[in-house]
């Protein structure tokens, strides 16, 4: 039998030798010559080192989910943990005389579990479900930060949730449920598109009654416009027959001005000539009726004075008493029947 070996340790190996209960060397990757009898080896993986994990949970609601995924971690005190566990090497040093080191992923799960736990039984099945990445990290941080790793030196690196599954009985009742809003979800979709056709048609024809209320209302403007155009013409006519009317009316009077103006121009040119015809006769009026008489019968013909005497004769009838006038008397009546 070999007393004296050689061992030859990992790069993620921190090996630690131990000669009578006395640490002689440590380090990362060793390798080294070392006395059975009174040596010991301890090596501890400082590598990171994957954990799988699947276990059984209750929600509030009491539902059953399975939560699987894995966890990352590894050791950043290897002093420490020797220290807790046992990570020694037999004497063949080809594997732990113990089975802590197998344990120690199991104890970290179960640390993690109960904080799982924790979450699911606060949480209706639904939320469970429905967890974000958020929680995850929130475990993950409650884990790292948890006494017990950091006693053993122990750094937690990712937590990965790949799933959440409930039971296969509750899976297939929200499969139902799922279809069934599904289909209620399809059903009020086409009750919405037809809602929004309706409503559509409803809008159209709103827009052809306002456009066509839109054409009446620019007609009746049309309408109105020419109709004022219309009254405006109208009035401009009836203000031209109106100004047309004064000057009538104004032309009249001129007129009548003018009429009253010439009657007034002949009655002063009859005054005139009165006053001229009288200042003529005022001499005449001064002669005796004698004078008058003569001047008048100055360049009569004989058949005028004799008519003038006649006249005369008739005049004064009543102081003749009788009359005789025969040829005798007056001779020229004679030479008046023979012309």
């Amino acid at each position: 039998m070999t007393l004296i070996k050689f061992y030859k340790s990992q790069p993620t190996d921190f090996v630690m030798l131990f000669k009578r209960g006395r640490l002689v060397k440590k380090g990362e990757g060793l390798s080294f010559f070392y006395y059975t009898p009174t040596s010991n080896i301890v090596k501890v993986h400082i590598g990171n080192q994957d954990q799988p994990f699947i276990f059984r949970e209750d929600t509030n609601d009491f539902q059953e989910v399975t939560v699987q995924g894995n966890l990352t971690y590894r050791i950043t005190d290897p002093l420490a943990i020797a220290k807790a566990l046992n990570f020694s090497l037999n004497e063949g040093a080809n594997s732990y005389e113990s089975d802590d080191p197998e344990k120690l992923a199991n104890r970290i799960i179960n640390r993690l579990q109960v904080l799982v736990r924790s979450h699911t039984q606060s949480l209706p099945l639904t939320e469970v479900l429905s967890l974000t990445p958020s929680t995850f990290l929130s475990i993950q941080k409650e884990l790292s930060e948890s006494a017990y790793l950091k006693n053993l030196g122990i750094e937690v690196l990712e937590l990965s949730i790949t799933a959440i599954k409930p039971s296969p009985e509750t899976t297939e009742a929200l499969r139902t449920r799922e279809r069934e809003r599904l289909l209620q979800d399809a059903d009020n979709a086409i009750y919405l598109r037809r809602n929004a056709a309706v409503e559509a048609e409803r809008k159209i024809r709103e827009n052809e009654l306002e456009t066509e209320e839109a054409v009446e209302q620019k007609k009746r403007l049309i309408q109105q416009v020419k109709l004022d155009g219309v009254m405006e013409e109208q009035q401009k006519r009836q203000e031209m027959m109106d100004i047309q009317l004064l000057s009538d009316i104004d032309l009249s009077k001129k007129r009548e001005e003018l009429v009253k103006q010439n009657r007034e121009n002949e009655r002063v040119e009859a005054d005139a000539l009165a006053y001229k015809i009288t200042k003529q006769l005022e001499p005449v009026n001064t002669l005796k009726d004698q004078t008058v008489q003569a001047l008048s019968m100055m360049g009569m013909q004989p058949s005028q004075i004799m008519a003038k005497a006649f006249t005369e004769f008739a005049n004064n009838a009543e102081k003749i008493g009788e009359l005789n006038i025969n040829r005798d008397v007056f001779p020229e009546i004679t030479k008046l029947e023979v012309e």
